[in-house]
């Protein structure tokens, strides 16, 4: 019977050892995320992190800039990952040696806003620099980024496009983020260029700025992820960097960007197009 009994004590033992397992880490990582400000205004970021930080046990710290900006962080080694806007600005990036992977994550589209009775008269053209001709020729106030994001980018190509040099006092140029200069714009009702998802986010808020414009194929806005060589910096965490991009551009988290902004917009905010979205 004593026999018995301490087998049975080991086999309780052993049952609550198996019951426990390895201990679950406790130390939680961190990555530090460089991105645009549309993703920050449009509330995308709040939507999704939370979903990835408790998959990961990491913390995301974000910063919201411009693109530009962003890079430049990314360039700097103080970033680990980068989500942004203008193709050709990453593309740069990548052959300059910063960045070790980009992928597609998703897009959406630039549209031009302006005060209701739209004294500039864009409604009632075709493309994008013709829009932009008719604002500039009218003096009509003009909101610009300023701040070398991707939506200043853009905007500087449509205004070279059209052959033009704004300068004036109907333009103004703000250095501020895209929910800034939507505020600005209001105020002055002036026009301005904005990325669909803050604008429409804004709409939440209340604004008498209207979308005048849109549907140019130049409006194309595309976004992508990149990982920082880590070379630059020994604290760049490049592990959890791949970690974030491979959950971001998944088809779980790719479902997860369709849907958000479809039941307060009837619309989704961003398109999912990355490749393993593409080829599901």
């Amino acid at each position: 019977m004593k026999t018995n009994g301490l087998l049975v004590s080991l086999f309780l033992v052993a049952l609550l050892l198996a019951a426990c397992g390895p201990a679950a880490p406790t130390e939680t990582a961190r990555l530090i995320l460089a991105t645009t400000t549309s993703t920050e205004n449009s509330g995308l970021l709040a939507y999704l992190l939370p979903q990835f930080e408790t998959q990961y046990n990491a913390i995301v710290e974000v910063i919201a800039v411009g693109t530009g900006q962003a890079l430049q962080l990314g360039e700097d080694g103080n970033a680990d990952v980068l989500l942004v806007h203008a193709r050709d600005l990453e593309d740069a990036f990548m052959a300059g040696g910063h960045g070790l992977r980009r992928e597609d994550v998703m897009y959406n589209d630039f549209v031009i806003l302006g005060p209701a009775n739209d004294p500039a008269g864009v409604a009632d053209v075709a493309t994008a620099t013709e829009a932009f001709a008719l604002i500039s020729s009218s003096a009509s106030p003009f909101i610009s980024r300023g701040d070398d994001s991707g939506t200043h980018v853009k905007e500087l190509e449509v205004w070279a496009a059209a052959g033009l040099q704004p300068a004036g006092d109907w333009y103004v140029s703000a250095g501020q983020g895209m929910g800034a200069v939507l505020t600005m714009a209001d105020e002055l009702t002036a026009y301005t260029l904005s990325d669909r998802s803050t604008y429409l986010a804004r709409t939440l808020e209340g604004t008498d700025l209207q979308i005048l414009f849109e549907g140019d194929p130049t409006l194309f806005n595309p976004y992508g992820v990149i990982a920082v060589n880590p070379g630059k910096n020994e604290a760049i965490n490049s592990e959890l960097a791949n970690q974030f991009i491979d959950w971001l551009i998944s088809v779980p988290t790719q479902e997860l960007i369709a849907s958000f902004g479809v039941e307060q917009f009837s619309q989704p905010l961003f398109i999912p197009d990355s490749e393993a979205w593409r080829n599901r």
